[in-house]
């Protein structure tokens, strides 16, 4: 007896010595956190690519912008001065923005647009969150060429769940006009039609060798051999999903959109526009060059897109300038190996994921046609068979607000702004992907908004349709990672389909590819109050209307409100 209270005894100190090293470690990592101050200018700036130089919109003169580096636990403190001649608002991909979502930046959903010659300051805390986020222009498509990288490290003294990696490397896939590319959109709005595709895409600003007069600013990325880096790939392209590939060279993925992931191989990426992707490659090939090379895939049938291939160099210490040996990349429409690359993913270890569900809903996604309006002329509407192409979610075509934001009139109480009847379901039930009625293809314009309450378990499944042409459709909620569930091609039903729900280790994300002809499963606690966008990140098919709005309820007391409004918040 004597002998189990001395073993408890011990037991219990040694809980208590634990208890203290947490709290001291915890302590420790907030007595470490920092805030970043930083100062964007987003001006006018002469880029010369393909040939041409453009007036291009750019941060600080950069393009693409400043890469922002900070540990998890920082704050920061960006203040933005607008000297171009658009209006801008700049959205921080994937951050959280815990009770701050007067930082998250989309126009007219949390904030109206800095105008040319205003300024103002986002104030945000990354807590929890490690890995590879980007920066934005979530304004007009002032994205083609205004971005960066955020990469946020683990707290000083820890590290990262794999050997930590000699080199780290961010790389940006882009995409290039060779015009000015809010000409490209206003072109499209007034037309109606589908906008003119890129003229190129490219790898940190770099078109690639492939390109004419490009082969001097072609990207280099340098390596020793035996030596690891960690390349944190972005597609910041503005509406093309990608294929990106290093030749022969395996990739060994263990983060995305700042989340870490069982590590597994493979030799090809897909990232849908939006999208974040860690990978790790060793240098344990021939001394030599290699291209780094990103292409399209692309879903929709019959579309047009951007065909050509951006390259980078993967250049080995010591190695002879010959000309790098080329990866063999998936064809456009192929969606078998897109398929097989996102089954793989998987959270590192057990998670958390809601079992019961408090909100079940469903959301059709997909395109549509507007009917030629009486007194437009024909030249407004060469959309197909005459009329003007529209996207929507449950047959409602979202449009913004022009006079202020949702947020600002959710948080005053001012009406008329937005409404809250946004569908939980399609109005009407149909076969999502066989042939869908005609009486279908138009949907019903309107600002709605699906009302949560704080702290609800939500489900979403999200169902691409082939109304006009069925596409994988890359899904971004603002201030939310969540977990993706499932995913498979044609209806979802629900009788059958949940079986195949991976509760124990989902990926989480912040972006979710849902499958062309297909659908994805998505669940999240509803634990940030705030105004929340949902949309495709396909710019033209927000543009289309491609998007909804989530208002999170504040729940009980302060810490589970939304902060005041800052002060120098943009007046509409």
């Amino acid at each position: 007896m004597e002998g189990m209270k001395k073993i408890m005894t011990k037991a219990k100190c040694s809980f208590i010595f634990i208890a203290i090293s947490v709290l001291l470690s915890s302590a420790l990592s907030l007595a470490n956190a920092k805030t970043h101050n930083h100062e964007f200018v987003v001006e006018a700036t002469p880029v010369k690519r393909l040939c041409k130089t453009h007036n291009t919109i750019t941060v600080n003169g950069q393009y693409p912008g400043p890469t922002l580096e900070i540990n998890n636990g920082d704050s920061l403190v960006i203040k933005v001065t607008n000297k171009a001649r658009y209006n801008v608002t700049i959205h921080w991909h994937g951050i959280r923005q815990m009770r701050t979502g007067w930082a998250d930046g989309p126009e007219f959903i949390t904030q109206c647009p800095i105008r040319p010659g205003g300024s103002y300051t986002y104030r945000f805390t990354v807590e929890g969150q490690e890995g590879t986020l980007w920066w934005h222009a979530h304004s007009s498509w002032l994205r083609a060429t205004v971005y960066g990288a955020l990469i946020i490290r683990p707290r000083e003294g820890e590290t990262y769940p794999f050997p930590k990696p000699n080199r780290e490397t961010p790389i940006l896939l882009g995409e290039w006009w060779d015009r000015n590319p809010i000409d490209v959109v206003r072109q499209a709005q007034r037309t109606g039609a589908a906008p003119n595709v890129s003229d190129a895409y490219t790898i940190n600003g770099q078109p690639g060798d492939l390109y004419k007069c490009s082969t001097k600013g072609t990207t280099i990325v340098p390596i020793r051999y035996g030596e690891t880096n960690l390349i944190r790939v972005i597609n910041a392209a503005l509406n093309q999903p990608l294929f990106f590939k290093i030749a022969n060279h395996k990739l060994t993925v263990v983060g995305a959109d700042a989340s870490y992931l069982k590590p597994f191989t493979t030799n090809v990426l897909m990232l849908g526009p939006g999208q974040t992707t860690d990978v790790l490659i060793t240098a344990n090939q021939p001394i030599s060059r290699y291209y780094i090379a990103a292409s399209a895939y692309q879903s929709a049938q019959n579309a047009a897109f951007d065909n050509t291939t951006t390259t980078a160099i993967l250049q080995y210490h010591n190695s002879i300038k010959t000309k790098p040996i080329m990866p063999s990349l998936p064809s456009f429409n192929d969606t078998n190996t897109v398929t097989k690359f996102s089954k793989s993913f998987k959270s590192l270890k057990k998670v958390e994921v809601p079992n019961e569900i408090d909100e079940n809903l469903f959301f059709t996604i997909g395109l549509g046609l507007n009917k030629c309006p009486k007194n437009f002329r024909k030249r407004r509407c060469q959309g197909l068979n005459g009329s003007r192409f529209t996207a929507s979610m449950n047959n409602v075509s979202f449009t913004l607000p022009n006079n202020l934001s949702i947020l600002q009139a959710h948080y005053f109480g001012i009406p008329g702004v937005f409404t809250t009847d946004f569908p939980a379901k399609p109005p009407v039930k149909f076969d999502y992907t066989g042939n869908v009625s005609r009486s279908l293809w138009q949907p019903v314009p309107g600002t709605k908004a699906y009302k949560l309450k704080f702290g609800s378990r939500v489900q979403i499944v999200l169902q691409d349709t082939s109304i006009v042409t069925a596409e994988n459709h890359p899904i971004h909620l603002h201030g939310y990672d969540f977990y993706i569930v499932a995913q498979g091609f044609g209806n979802f039903d629900s009788k059958k389909d949940t079986a195949k729900f991976n509760l124990v280790d989902p990926p989480m994300r912040n972006t979710v590819a849902v499958p062309v002809n297909g659908w994805s499963v998505i669940r999240f606690v509803a634990d940030n109050p705030g105004a929340w966008i949902m949309h495709c990140h396909l710019d033209v098919h927000i543009n289309w209307g491609l998007a909804t709005v989530l208002l999170v309820e504040d729940g009980v007391g302060k810490y589970q409100s939304i902060e005041p409004p800052p002060l120098d918040l943009p007046r509409c």
